[in-house]
C-alpha cells in the first residue's frame, strides 16, 4: 500500500467504527486528510481494534516519522556531564525514553488536532499507547497523582519508552507547592527510568503550556533537580532537555552555560 492508501484505509475504518461519523466527507487534499485522521485518532476511546488496522497504522506512522526526520541522541553533543539541550519535535527523537506531560486521566488529549505535547505523542505513537495507559488506569482504579510518573512502551515512536507525568496546574500566583510538585515530576521520571535500566531520558518543558507554569522558573527547577539527582545518586543517565519554542531554548541555554 502507498502512504495515501494507508491513510484512506485508516480514516474509513475509524469512520465505520462510529455511526456518528457516517456523514463525514473525506477531503481529497493530503493535508486535510492528515488532519482528519489525527482528529479521529484523538477522539477514539481506548477500545480494542483489529490486527489488520494496527498493522497498517504502524506502517503509516513509521513512514510519517521517517519523513519528518529522526534525531538520534548519539549524534548530539552534551553541554555538560551527560546533559543535553535539543530544540525540536520530541516525537522524532531517538533515545531510551521521552517524557510526556499528561493530565491525571493519563489517556492522552481528546481534543482533535490540539497542539499540546500529549496530543502529539499519542497521535504518532498510535492507538496502542492509549490502550496501554488505559490498562494502567483500570488496574490503578484512580486518577494519577500530580508529580508522579508511569512508564509504557513507545510503540511507533523512535524512542523505546514514554514516561507519563502529571505536572501541576498553576492557577493564579505561583506557589511553593506548585514548585515542589514540578520537582517531583522530574524526580519521579528519573527514578522510574533508572528502575527500568534506561540510559537516556528526554524531558519536555513540563507544565509550561496549558498548565501555565512560568517558563523561566520551570526551567530553573528542571535543571536544578536533574543536577542534584545526578550528584546525589552518581547516576550516569543521559538527560536531554527538549524545547520547541525559541524562548525556551534561550532560557535553558543561559542556565546551562
Amino acid at each position: 500500500m502507498t502512504q495515501e492508501e494507508r491513510r484512506l484505509y485508516l480514516i474509513n475504518e475509524l469512520i465505520k467504527e462510529n455511526s456518528r461519523y457516517s456523514d463525514i466527507v473525506i477531503p481529497k487534499n493530503k493535508v486535510e486528510q492528515k488532519a482528519l485522521l489525527r482528529g479521529l485518532l484523538n477522539v477514539r476511546m481506548p477500545n480494542e481494534i483489529s490486527k489488520e488496522f494496527l498493522q497498517i497504522q504502524d506502517e503509516y506512522l513509521k513512514e510519517e516519522c521517517k519523513s519528518k526526520g529522526i534525531t538520534d541522541l548519539k549524534d548530539l553533543e552534551p553541554i555538560e556531564n551527560d546533559i543535553y539541550l535539543w530544540q525540536g519535535d520530541i516525537t522524532t527523537l531517538k533515545c531510551d525514553a521521552i517524557v510526556n506531560a499528561c493530565n491525571c486521566d493519563l489517556l492522552g488529549c481528546f481534543y482533535p488536532n490540539h497542539k499540546c505535547i500529549d496530543n502529539a505523542i499519542h497521535t504518532f505513537s498510535g492507538i496502542q499507547l492509549r490502550l496501554a495507559c488505559n490498562d494502567i488506569m483500570v488496574k490503578q482504579g484512580r486518577k494519577e497523582e500530580t508529580g508522579m510518573a508511569k512508564i509504557t512502551f513507545a510503540f511507533n515512536l523512535p524512542c523505546k519508552y514514554v514516561i507519563h507525568t502529571v505536572g501541576p496546574i498553576v492557577r493564579g500566583k505561583l506557589t511553593e507547592k506548585d514548585c515542589d510538585l514540578l520537582k517531583s515530576c522530574y524526580l519521579s521520571s528519573l527514578e522510574i527510568a533508572e528502575k527500568n535500566h534506561l540510559n537516556s531520558i528526554a524531558f519536555c518543558c513540563i507544565s509550561t503550556g496549558e498548565f501555565h507554569f512560568p517558563n523561566d522558573k520551570a526551567s530553573e527547577i528542571a535543571i536544578n533537580t536533574v543536577k542534584e539527582y545526578k550528584e546525589k545518586t552518581h547516576s550516569k543517565i543521559k538527560v536531554i532537555f527538549n524545547v520547541f519554542k525559541d524562548k525556551d531554548y534561550e532560557i535553558y541555554r543561559k542556565l546551562l552555560k
